[in-house]
C-alpha cells in the first residue's frame, strides 16, 4: 500500500482480525467510519490510501480512517461482500450506509464525504434527542441551514423544541411545514402532542362532577376526554371519546374521534392501549 505516514495519525487505524469489530462498528458509534480494504498487490489501492490518509489527517476526527488488509482480515471482506479493492466502505451508527469502489479523484471523495458528513450529523442528533435536546437542536439547525427544504431535518428540530417544552417555536416549525398542504407521519406526531398540550390546565375534578352530574351533555363529556388526555391520561380519555363516538358519530363524535387519533399519534406504534383502542373505535364506526 501507501508508505506510512511521516506523523502516525489518530484518525488512521490498521486493523486486525482481532480489532475490526472494534475499530469499526463499535467505533462507528461515535464518528463516521470510513473502511479502505486493500491489498499490498493493489496498485489502485496505493494510488488511493495516501488520499484517504492525507483527508482523514486534515479533516482531524471527522471521521476515522480503517484500513483492512484483506489478506489479513479476509472474513471481514467477506462479510462486506467485497468483490474487487480497493473497496471503501462508510459505516454509521453500526450500519453500512454506502460504498465506492476503485481509486476516485480527491475531489469526487471530498463529495462524497460531505454527503456522509450531513448523514452522520443527522444521526448523531436523533441519539440526542432524549439525553441532550439542546445538542440535538443544534446539529438540526445546522443541517436545515445547509438544506432548508429537508422536512427531516425540521421535522426532528420540532422534535427537539417539543422536549425542551418550546411550544412556541415547536409550533412555528410544524406550522411552516403545514404551508405544503400535508404532514408527514412523524410531523403529525408532534403536531399531536401540541394539540394535546392545548388541553392541559384545566381543573380536572371539577369537570369529572360537571360530566358525571350530566351524562347525557356530549360537549361536557368532549371536554372532559379533551382534559384527560391534557392531563396524559390517555386510557381514560380514550373510554371517553369511545363512549361519545358510540352515541353520536358525526356531531361531538367526529371531534372526539380527532382526540382519539392525536392520542394514538403520541403513543408508542406497538401500545397496546393504540391495538385495543383502534380495533374499537373501527368497530363503533362501521
Amino acid at each position: 500500500m501507501s508508505e506510512e505516514l511521516q506523523t502516525p495519525s489518530p484518525w488512521v487505524v490498521n486493523t486486525t482480525p482481532d480489532t475490526f469489530e472494534q475499530d469499526v462498528f463499535e467505533r462507528s458509534r461515535e464518528a463516521l467510519v470510513i473502511v479502505d480494504f486493500w491489498a499490498a498487490w493493489c496498485a489502485p489501492c496505493r494510488a488511493l490510501a495516501p488520499i484517504l490518509e492525507a483527508l482523514a489527517t486534515e479533516l482531524d476526527g471527522k471521521f476515522i480512517l480503517v484500513k483492512a488488509n484483506t489478506e489479513e482480515v479476509p472474513e471481514a471482506a467477506a462479510k462486506f461482500n467485497v468483490q474487487g479493492i480497493p473497496a471503501v466502505y462508510a459505516v454509521i451508527d453500526g450500519e453500512v450506509v454506502d460504498f465506492f469502489t476503485g481509486a476516485l479523484p480527491e475531489a469526487q471523495i471530498r463529495g462524497w464525504l460531505d454527503q456522509l458528513f450531513t448523514i452522520s450529523t443527522f444521526v448523531e442528533a436523533k441519539r440526542f434527542e432524549e439525553s441532550a435536546p439542546e445538542t440535538a437542536e443544534a446539529k438540526y439547525r445546522s443541517l436545515a441551514e445547509q438544506a432548508p427544504d429537508n422536512a427531516e431535518f425540521q421535522i426532528g428540530l420540532a422534535r427537539t423544541l417539543l422536549a425542551q417544552q418550546r411550544f412556541d417555536d415547536c409550533q412555528h416549525v410544524i406550522s411552516e411545514l403545514e404551508k405544503r398542504g400535508f404532514l408527514e407521519p412523524e410531523a403529525e406526531k408532534v403536531k399531536a402532542a401540541l394539540d394535546l398540550r392545548s388541553m392541559e390546565g384545566v381543573d380536572l375534578d371539577s369537570l369529572k362532577q360537571a360530566a358525571a352530574a350530566e351524562p347525557g351533555n356530549l360537549g361536557l363529556q368532549l371536554q372532559l376526554a379533551e382534559a384527560l388526555a391534557g392531563a396524559h391520561q390517555y386510557e381514560a380519555a380514550l373510554q371517553a371519546c369511545l363512549a361519545i363516538v358510540e352515541q353520536d358519530r358525526k356531531g361531538v363524535g367526529d371531534a372526539a374521534r380527532q382526540v382519539m387519533i392525536d392520542i394514538f399519534r403520541v403513543l408508542r406504534n406497538d401500545s397496546e392501549l393504540t391495538t385495543e383502542y383502534q380495533r374499537k373505535l373501527s368497530t363503533a364506526l362501521y
